[in-house]
């Protein structure tokens, strides 16, 4: 909007009669006589020129069309325009330091923001971008699950604009938490800017935060702001987008006939409005069976398929149906030959979970072992330990001194060390929430589920929550060095009383039979929902060779990994969806599928009331920036130097033509 100031305010009154004379003054120019130098010519020439002279001098005449006259008048013009000061409504940014927050997570992939929501939030940031002033300098953060400096801080804007305009859609889930923490050391330095580690700032600055995100991510009460100044979150996206998700796909055994296998997926229509999809099962690239499901809105729907031939070989569910998520559309699992897991257990006697690992459906999958608390202090436990001997160590109500090198499962114990910590007894916490998401808690129903006591986990940074509670949560499973650890929070059975009713449900040997397949290495039970984007992978194929090559969906490249300690290949490059090839020079030696299966990530319906709490700041949304005058005099100004240019080029070709 243009703002004009008062005119008495600008120049006095003769200043205004005096500007007013000016065109007239070069109209009248335009009309002077020439002075000429006289010429003989012959008399016919002469008569022609003086009746051109009477035309071109004459004052009443009717002006003729001149392109010169026009230009000086417009330059006049302008230059007059110049003194009225002209301006529009901008933005102000309140601090010269800048941090630009752009989440790239699998959800900004949505098109319910043409082109997608991550574009949209580009091209918010090159606004902002546009009306840093003189001495400001900005920095850009990228997040998903983790956090990227895409460009350190900078005065350069158009070194800004190309980093921004290379940031790229992952298909990890969101988390705000180390996105903040980069920002923090920027902006609130801990450590000396000698170090090469460091960012090169010796003194904490104060830098204004920005963020761009559909607000999929949970809020950090942990963190403390320091000399960051937040401002209002940019939420991007709708409030009704539709979207229906695949959040689970596994195999398993006929209960029929053991002989053959089913495939059972699980839907979830995060829209507003029932959906009616059609579900595809592809065996490679072979579509093999279909089938039509609806789902009203905001449900799940499972699906199951029997298959005839299949047991080895790679599995896709599909979603036959365009929505604006299409990274959750797809699904796929691995169906590998049968190998037995290697299981110790080490209990000083716990019915239930012995019963557990001794159904015909666990012995059939998993090898057990069962010692007494007294076994972790011999050398041989220690060696084997050390060396790998087991696929999974489950630890009940015991826990040795140092981490085997294998998964684990803690059964009303902590693991040793200071990375996992508990906070004080509570009694009957009530479940308020389990991740069916996660391979370890499919098929499971936990409503009749009942904890008499437990000790709320403080799980370590990464975490995947798996029960929680009205106290905190009670079962959690964190990665460690290509292994991952379970915790309860909470005792099955002890010497004098009962700690939960868990064990009589029939979800505890369903959770058993997952944790075998899951943590246990089964490779006929190891589905490919095991692993979610950005996750890190530890294999081990059968094989004496000292490098794999990993080859990840297209468009990625392959990445070559070596042998790590105990036989152990560890690969972190999990960032897309799809199926992940492992070979041995040009053999192919194994196959592991990453899904995203995220049901928060999948909801991308933006809530843009949505209140970002940030340690004890709590941020409301709203508008980002202060309004701010722009002055356009140097516009017009521009413009003015353009028209005297252009009049300057008139005037030399008429005077050699």
């Amino acid at each position: 909007m243009m703002a004009w100031p008062q005119l008495s305010s600008m120049l006095s009154a003769w200043q205004w009669a005096a500007l007013a004379l000016v065109p007239p003054a070069i109209i009248a120019l335009y009309f002077l006589k020439l002075k000429r130098e006289p010429l003989e010519v012959p008399s016919t020439y002469l008569w022609l020129k003086s009746i051109e002279d009477l035309h071109v001098n004459s004052i009443w005449q009717r002006l003729r069309q001149s392109l010169l006259l026009l230009l000086q008048l417009l330059l006049l013009a302008l230059l007059a325009a110049v003194l009225f000061r002209p301006s529009w409504q901008g933005s102000s940014l309140s601090q010269n330091r800048l941090i630009f927050l752009v989440d790239n997570s699998a959800s900004m992939g949505a098109t319910d923001v043409q082109p997608t929501r991550l574009d949209e939030a580009k091209r918010r940031v090159l606004g902002l971008i546009d009306e840093m002033r003189s001495g400001d300098v900005a920095m850009i953060v990228s997040f998903s699950d983790g956090a990227r400096v895409e460009q350190m801080f900078t005065d350069s804007r158009g070194e800004l604009r190309r980093r921004l305009d290379a940031i790229q859609p992952t298909d990890k889930p969101t988390s705000i938490a180390e996105a903040l923490r980069v920002a923090s050391v920027l902006a609130n330095p801990g450590r000396s800017a000698t170090d090469i580690r460091d960012t090169q700032v010796a003194e904490a600055l104060p830098a204004q935060l920005f963020f761009f995100s559909d607000g999929n991510f949970s809020d950090d009460t942990e963190f403390s702001l320091g000399n960051l100044e937040p401002t209002p979150p940019v939420w991007i996206g709708t409030t009704d987008a539709d979207n229906v998700a695949i959040v689970a796909f596994s195999t398993a055994r006929s209960e029929i006939d053991p002989e053959k296998f089913q495939a059972f997926g699980r839907l979830e229509n995060t829209g507003l409005r029932d959906a009616t999809i059609d579900v595809e099962l592809r065996v490679g690239d072979e579509l093999v069976d279909a089938q039509r499901v609806e789902i009203p809105a905001r449900k799940s729907r499972g699906v199951a398929f029997d298959l005839e031939h299949a047991s080895t070989g790679v599995l896709e569910l599909r979603l036959a149906k365009d929505d604006a998520l299409a990274v959750d559309n797809r699904a796929w699992t691995v169906m590998h030959a049968p190998r037995r897991s290697r299981v110790l257990f080490v209990t000083a006697g716990d019915e239930p979970f012995q019963v557990a690992l001794r159904t015909e459906r666990a012995l059939e999958v998993a090898e057990v072992v069962q010692k007494s608390p007294d076994f972790l202090t011999t050398p041989q436990y220690k060696k084997e330990a050390a060396g790998g001997s087991w696929d999974l160590v489950i630890y009940d109500r015991c826990r040795p001194e140092a981490m085997p090198q294998a998964n684990t499962i803690f059964v009303g114990q902590l693991p040793p060390g200071e990375v996992w910590k508990e906070r004080e007894k509570v009694v009957a916490p009530q479940i308020i929430d389990v991740n069916r998401a996660h391979p370890l808690m499919q098929w499971l129903d936990m409503a009749d589920v009942l904890v008499l006591e437990a000790k709320p986990l403080v799980p370590p940074s990464g975490s995947a929550l798996l029960i929680e509670s009205t106290e905190g949560p009670l079962l959690a499973l964190a990665p460690r060095e290509g292994f991952e650890d379970v915790v309860t929070s909470f005792e099955l059975v002890s010497a004098d009383k009962i700690g939960t009713n868990w064990p009589v449900r029939p979800s505890f040997p369903v959770f058993v039979l997952n944790a075998l397949g899951y943590l246990g290495g089964n490779r006929e039970l190891q589905h490919s929902d095991a692993v979610q984007p950005g996750r890190p992978v530890a294999l081990r194929p059968e094989t004496a060779a000292n490098q794999l090559t990993i080859v990840p969906p297209a468009p990625d490249a392959p990445v070559d990994v070596a042998r790590g300690r105990h036989n152990v290949f560890h690969f972190a490059g999990t960032g897309r969806v799809g199926v992940y090839q492992v070979r041995e020079g040009k053999k192919d030696v194994d196959r592991f599928a990453v899904n995203l299966f995220n049901p928060a990530e999948s909801d991308i319906k933006v809530n843009p009331d949505r209140k970002l709490k940030i340690g004890h700041v709590e941020i409301e949304s709203g508008t980002a920036w202060e309004p701010a005058r722009r002055d356009a005099w140097k516009f017009i100004l521009l413009a003015a130097l353009a028209i005297l240019l252009f009049e300057w080029y008139i005037y030399n070709r008429r005077a050699y033509l």
